[in-house]
């Protein structure tokens, strides 16, 4: 059966793009007048990329920011204009330039000898939000969104889900070439499945939420359920009931301390497309025994996404696999995306 294991469980304390996405759903239905900060450009060394985003006006006291686009100390000056932006219901365009020694040395400069070019969104004046952040967390795929400063227009797609918006706009306080319009696409959100809960799960899973993940877990044992509710969602059956029941996901973990559960669960994995990066835990001696019991057309299609032992770490202890295993699972994204940008960059390239 899947679920969202939130039913059972304390809801996951979110970071990365969807606990700001996240933030923005939940201060909108709490009726809120919320700020989303949107970067457009980066030059130079900086703390956020393009197409990153904060939230700022969605709660009272610490729960009044979600994200960040430096490390603390741009966020109080960004947080006054997005009081600004909510008041008057306007764009507000911010522009940080950190790169010359007079800026990087006075008190409260970065040091990051960078630009950033943000735009503040007064989202309570934007219907639709609220159906944007759900297509986008239940899993429909990226977010697009335009800001068109010339035609003072705002466009976001997710899904099946596409909303225009004309919002009051000042002058742009900065000088470029040709027309000011940009679009950003946000990826979707990154999701995990892993076959099999055990000691690393209480670690594991929240690690993941924390950075953004959307997390399943498949497990039918009675003796790992309750911590398997942790995660997101969670599909009670065994190991071929993942890629049926549970949303798709570029990468699969095999953890269940079980040599018959494994191998099943790689035989699953195998034939599930959407699986590009199969972690499988254990050493590469109970690796090459798993693989021995294979069909060799299954091993033939595992080669090239199982990455055995699973971890960047040679180490030991729940904790520190778990934390080794994260690690692993953040480079592979942070690999894709930039492989992902790059392509876009160069299909954007004049001929």
């Amino acid at each position: 059966m899947h679920a969202p294991a939130s039913a059972a469980a304390p809801a996951p304390r979110r970071g990365g793009r969807a606990g700001v996405v996240e933030a923005l759903a939940r201060s909108l239905a709490q009726g809120r007048a919320p700020v989303l900060a949107v970067v457009l450009e980066t030059l130079g060394s900086t703390y956020a990329r393009i197409g990153d985003f904060a939230l700022f006006g969605a709660g009272d006291g610490p729960g009044a920011q979600a994200g960040w686009l430096s490390g603390g100390c741009l966020e109080p000056d960004i947080a006054r204009h997005a009081a600004r932006a909510a008041a008057d219901g306007r764009v507000e365009w911010i522009e940080v330039d950190a790169r010359d020694d007079e800026d990087v040395f006075s008190g409260g400069a970065t040091g990051c000898r960078g630009r950033l070019r943000v735009a503040l969104l007064p989202v309570a004046r934007m219907p639709g939000w609220d159906a944007l952040c759900a297509a986008w967390l239940a899993g429909a795929g990226p977010l697009r969104l335009t800001v068109d400063a010339a035609a003072a227009r705002v466009s976001v797609w997710a899904g099946a889900q596409a909303h225009d918006w004309a919002l009051a706009m000042p002058a742009l306080p900065w000088a470029r070439a040709g027309a000011s319009r940009w679009t950003l696409p946000v990826p979707a959100q990154p999701a995990v499945r892993i076959h099999g809960a055990g000691p690393e799960t209480p670690w594991l899973v929240p690690m993941l939420q924390a950075t953004g993940w959307h997390v399943t877990v498949v497990e039918d044992r009675s003796r790992w359920l309750e911590v398997a509710r942790a995660a997101d969602a969670l599909v009670e059956g065994p190991p071929s009931a993942g890629p049926r029941q549970a949303r798709p996901a570029p990468v699969a973990l095999v953890m269940h301390h079980n040599f018959e559960r494994d191998r099943e669960a790689l035989e699953v994995l195998a034939a599930d497309p959407a699986a590009r990066f199969i972690g499988l835990l254990g050493p590469a001696r109970r690796r090459d025994d798993l693989l021995r019991t294979l069909p060799a057309r299954i091993v033939a299609r595992l080669h090239g996404r199982l990455q055995a032992p699973v971890g960047l770490l040679a180490t030991r202890g729940a904790e520190a696999i778990s934390l080794s295993i994260a690690l692993q699972l953040q480079a592979f994204l942070d690999a894709e995306r930039a492989a992902a940008a790059a392509g876009a960059h160069a299909a954007s390239a004049p001929a």
